[in-house]
């Protein structure tokens, strides 16, 4: 009996808060993502939201690590929190993370991944994209809360992802100063003030895959096109060896 091996198929994590939990939603930024990778690459979403770095830094090893997938075989991920990092102290304890440890945790995420032969040129940071302080406070009054975030603080939070991305030696992706390039309105990016409108989840897409494209145009696709399969004697085709089988 012939042994049939098994089909191995690449893979990017999205690893961040709410933004990318919700990326898979209808016209996501990371179901867009994933439509591009088809039959090339498995995007998987480990989005958690309303969770902050520090949090996200004590679960990676479960999320990731050698004995639940094979990372060596991981193409990209994105690390994408801050949003709740930076609500300010006094209105939001439970999730605000002081900037400095907030680099840390980065920092940590990234040497971590880097234990588990997934290197920093495989790694892209995400800064949280702007806050438009009149909606998200029509959000908070609703839940009975004041203003717990201010775009200024984002915009430090924001700031000290890249720094870390350049002192790491990773990629990043700054949606807090593309967003507002040049005093553009960024309004419209966004849904409630905070997370991503439409617009905002194309722009993101857009603006990711610029990153992603070098680290997977040379992934072939898996399973040879309909055309190229032999009509008759088809296991010939689907069976043969195409290098992501093992």
């Amino acid at each position: 009996m012939s042994i049939v091996k098994s089909i191995v198929w690449p893979k990017v994590i999205l690893y961040g808060d709410s933004i990318t939990q919700f990326s898979f939603e209808h016209f996501g930024w990371g179901s867009a993502i994933s439509n591009k990778l088809a039959r090339k690459c498995d995007v998987i979403n480990r989005g958690l939201s309303e969770y902050n770095s520090e949090w996200a830094k004590i679960i990676l090893p479960r999320v990731i690590n050698q004995e639940n997938m094979d990372t060596q075989n991981i193409a990209a991920v994105t690390i994408f929190f801050g949003a709740n990092d930076c609500a300010l102290k006094e209105k939001n304890p439970q999730q605000h993370i002081p900037i400095e440890e907030y680099a840390l945790n980065l920092k940590s995420m990234v040497q971590y991944l880097k234990t588990v032969s997934i290197p920093e040129e495989k790694v892209i940071l995400i800064t949280s994209p702007p806050l438009d302080e009149a909606a998200w406070e029509k959000e908070c009054i609703v839940k009975g809360c004041a203003l717990n975030r201010l775009n200024a603080v984002t915009g430090q939070y924001a700031q000290a992802c890249v720094q870390v991305a350049a002192e790491c030696g990773t990629e990043v992706l700054d949606l807090w100063t593309l967003m507002q390039k040049n005093g553009q309105e960024f309004s419209s990016y966004l849904s409630d003030g905070l997370h991503l409108s439409d617009k905002g989840n194309e722009f993101v897409a857009l603006h990711l895959w610029r990153l992603l494209e070098k680290r997977v145009a040379s992934l072939p696709l898996i399973l040879p096109y309909w055309a190229d399969v032999d009509p008759l004697s088809p296991e010939t085709s689907l069976l043969k060896d195409s290098g992501q089988e093992k």
